[in-house]
C-alpha cells in the first residue's frame, strides 16, 4: 500500500532505501534532509523492522552525554576496548569510521529530527574488568514516545514483542516491571503503577489498539518514523525488492560508466507492489536495509555453526534479499568475523494453531538468584550472568562434549514468584503458568528428581548441581562459573540480595523449567563495504550506487557484542554515513550548538 502520495507518477527518486530499521530511516531521512528525494520500500506490512522489536539501546561512544553522566570517555580509551573485545574480527578502517561517526550522527539527529536519547548513567560494557571498558555513558536508550503523534500512521508502526507488554498492550521497561511487581510495597511504586494502568487504559478507551506509551526499540523506530513522515518520505509497505538493475553496459564492481555522464553503475530496483513489479529508477543510490538473513535456512545452514534451526527473534521477513541481490552483481560477504550472528538463548511456545511464540532471555531473569543452568548431564556449563551472547556460545562448547541443545533454565517457587521465567511472568499466576504446562513450554515438578525425570536428565545428577550451586549462596563466590564475578554480571542482579546479588539458593519446591535454545537477535555476516558503506565487489572496487546498512552491512564487531547496543549504534551511524557520502556532503558534522 502507499501511506503517502508518490512524488513522481514515473517511479523516479534520487535514493531508493530498502528496509525501514533505524539505519534504512536513518539514511533515508539524512537523504531527505540534504534534500534529495528518497522512497522507502519495506518487504512487510509494517515500518520499524528488528528495531521496532528490540531492547532498543545504541552503543555510541564518546556522545555529548557521556562526561554529564560521570562517565568521560577517551577515543583511546574506546579503541583499547575495542582492541580487547572485537580485535581483528572486524576490518580496523570499519571500527574507526563507526568511532568517529557514531558522536556525530547523535548530534545531527538530534538537531534535525524528533530521535532523542538518554545516556545510561549506569550500564557496563559486557566486558567490564577488559581495558578500556566504561561502566557507563556509552549505551544510550530512546526516550519516551507518544504514539499519538504518529497520528493515522502510527497503524503503520510495528508492534513490539508479546513479552515487552502486558495487560494486553502496554510497553514496559525494566524499571516499570519493578514499579508494577510493588505496587502494594511502596507508595512510589503505586504511584507510578497507577500512572501507567490509567494511560493504557485511556488509550484502548480511545479506541487504539494497543498503548501508545511507546519505549525500548519501539519508541526509537517512531521517533524516526516521525522523522521521516516530517521530511515527506514516500513509503511503501508490502513492497518486497525484486532486484537491482544496473547501468547498460556496467560489469560488477565498476564504479562508473565511461562516456555517461551522471548515470552510476546502479540505476534503480524492481519492487513487487500489490503483486506487480514496479520498476523505480534511483538517480544516484541504492541503499539495502534489509535486515541480514537469519530467516535464510540456506544462508544459515552455510554460516551458522550445527545445530541451527528457525530460532531467530529477528522478523521472519529478514531472510536475506538485499545480500541475495547484491551477490548477484558480484558483492562479496565479510571474512574474519568471529561468529556469524549475535546470539542469544531463546525459549519457543508452539500454540494450538502451530504458530510459535519465541522468547529471548536477555537481560531480566538469568542474572537474578536462583537460577540455573544445565545441560544434558544436568550439570552446569556456564556463567548464567553472561551477556546473551556468551551465554550461547557456552551452550555450543558445551555441546561439543555433551549435549547442550537445548539447555534448561532452572529455578524454584519463590524464584519464579519474584521473577518468573521466560513467559511464565511473576507475581502469582497460577493460572496462567499452568497454561504454560500444558502447552509443554513451562515445566513443573514437586521435586528437583521429579522435574529432571519430566526432563529426561539424571535425577541424581540434577540434585548435586543444585545442591553445589545453593552452597555458593552463602559465600558469596561461584568458583565454577562466576556468576555475579563482574560489574556487568552485577548490574543485572538483585540490588537487595547480599553477598553476591546473583547468587540465591535453589532448594524450595515446586520446581520450574524452560528449555532455551541458540537464537539470534540479527546476523553479523553481511556485505562486504567500504568506510562510506558502498558496497565493494572485484577488486574491491565500490559498486558505484549500491551501499549497505543495518546487518546487511558487515557488522564493524565481527560477531563480537562488546555492549548493549552494538548493532542499532552502528546502523543508524552507517545509515548517516551513507546518506551523505550520497548527497555529496562532508563526511565530518560539527554541531551548531
Amino acid at each position: 500500500m502507499t501511506a503517502m502520495p508518490s512524488l513522481h507518477d514515473e517511479h523516479e527518486y534520487d535514493v531508493v532505501v530498502a528496509g525501514s530499521g533505524a539505519g534504512g530511516m536513518s539514511a533515508a531521512i539524512t537523504a531527505a534532509a540534504a534534500g534529495l528525494q528518497v522512497l522507502l520500500i519495506e518487504k512487510t506490512g509494517r515500518i520499524g523492522g528488528s528495531t521496532a522489536i528490540s531492547g532498543g539501546a545504541l552503543w555510541l561512544p564518546l556522545n555529548a552525554q557521556s562526561q554529564p553522566s560521570g562517565h568521560p570517555d577517551t577515543m583511546d580509551q574506546v579503541q583499547r576496548y575495542m582492541r580487547n573485545v572485537v580485535g581483528d574480527a572486524a576490518a580496523q578502517p570499519m571500527q574507526q569510521a563507526f568511532l568517529d561517526a557514531a558522536a556525530a550522527m547523535l548530534d545531527w539527529f538530534e538537531a534535525h529530527t524528533a530521535v532523542r536519547l538518554a545516556g545510561r548513567s549506569y550500564s557496563p560494557d559486557y566486558y567490564p574488568d577488559r581495558a578500556g571498558a566504561a561502566l557507563g555513558g556509552r549505551s544510550m536508550d530512546p526516550v519516551m514516545f507518544d504514539g499519538r503523534l504518529l497520528g493515522a500512521h502510527f497503524c503503520h508502526l510495528r508492534d513490539p514483542l508479546p513479552e515487552f507488554m502486558v495487560l494486553g498492550g502496554m510497553m514496559v521497561t525494566m524499571a516499570d516491571a519493578q514499579h508494577l511487581l510493588s505496587v502494594t510495597k511502596s507508595f512510589q511504586s503505586w504511584r507510578a503503577g497507577m500512572k501507567l494502568v490509567l494511560r493504557h487504559a485511556a488509550d484502548r478507551l480511545r479506541g487504539y489498539h494497543r498503548g501508545t506509551r511507546l519505549v525500548l526499540g519501539n519508541a526509537l523506530a517512531a521517533r524516526l518514523f516521525k522523522s521521516l513522515i516530517e521530511r515527506r518520505v514516500p513509503y511503501w509497505l508490502n513492497a518486497p525488492l525484486e532486484q537491482i538493475h544496473v547501468a547498460a553496459g556496467s560489469a560488477p564492481g565498476v564504479t562508473g560508466v565511461t562516456g555517461v555522464t551522471d548515470v552510476t553503475g546502479v540505476t534503480g530496483v524492481t519492487v513487487l507492489r500489490a503483486g506487480k513489479p514496479v520498476r523505480v529508477r534511483a538517480r544516484r543510490a541504492v541503499v539495502l536495509a534489509t535486515g541480514g538473513f537469519p530467516w535464510s535456512e540456506k544462508l544459515r545452514a552455510e554460516l551458522y555453526p550445527r545445530p541451527t534451526g528457525p530460532w531467530s527473534m529477528a522478523p521472519q521477513g529478514n531472510s536475506g534479499d538485499g545480500i541475495r541481490l547484491a551477490l548477484a552483481l558480484g558483492a562479496t560477504l565479510g571474512t574474519g568475523h568471529a561468529h556469524p550472528a549475535f546470539w542469544a538463548p531463546v525459549s519457543i511456545l508452539r500454540q494450538p494453531d502451530g504458530t510459535e511464540l519465541r522468547y529471548p532471555h536477555l537481560v531480566w531473569e538469568r542474572a537474578k538468584p536462583g537460577l540455573m543452568a544445565v545441560n544434558r548431564a544436568a550439570q552446569r556449563f556456564v556463567n548464567e550472568s553472561a551477556s546473551y551472547h556468551e551465554f550461547v556460545l557456552a551452550m555450543y562448547r558445551s555441546h561439543q562434549g555433551v549435549p547442550g541443545i537445548p539447555a534448561y533454565l532452572v529455578c524454584d517457587a519463590p524464584f519464579i514468584e519474584r521473577w518468573g521465567l521466560g513467559l511464565a511472568l511473576p507475581g502469582g499466576r497460577a493460572r496462567a503458568r499452568a497454561r504454560l504446562v500444558r502447552a509443554g513450554y513451562l515445566h513443573r515438578a514437586d521435586t528437583l528428581r521429579g522435574l529432571a525425570q519430566l526432563l529426561g536428565l539424571d535425577p541424581d545428577a540434577l540434585e548435586r548441581s543444585a545442591e553445589r550451586f545453593s552452597g555458593f549462596a552463602a559465600s558469596g563466590e561461584d568458583p565454577d562459573f562466576g556468576k555475579g564475578g563482574n560489574a556487568y554480571n552485577r548490574y543485572l542482579g538483585a540490588a537487595d540480595q547480599t553477598p553476591n546479588p546473583c547468587l540465591g539458593p535453589l532448594q524450595t519446591g515446586p520446581f520450574y523449567a524452560v528449555k532455551v535454545y541458540p537464537g539470534d537477535i540479527g546476523t553479523a555476516v553481511g556485505l562486504r563495504c567500504n568506510e562510506n558503506a558502498q558496497v565493494l565487489g572485484a577488486g574491491d572496487r565500490p559498486i558505484t550506487g549500491l551501499y549497505a546498512v543495518g546487518n546487511d552491512l558487515h557488522s564493524v564487531m565481527g560477531g563480537q557484542y562488546p555492549a548493549p547496543g552494538i548493532t542499532l549504534g552502528p546502523a543508524m551511524t552507517f545509515g548517516w554515513i551513507a546518506a551523505r557520502h550520497i548527497a555529496r556532503q562532508p563526511a565530518r558534522y560539527e554541531t551548531t550548538a
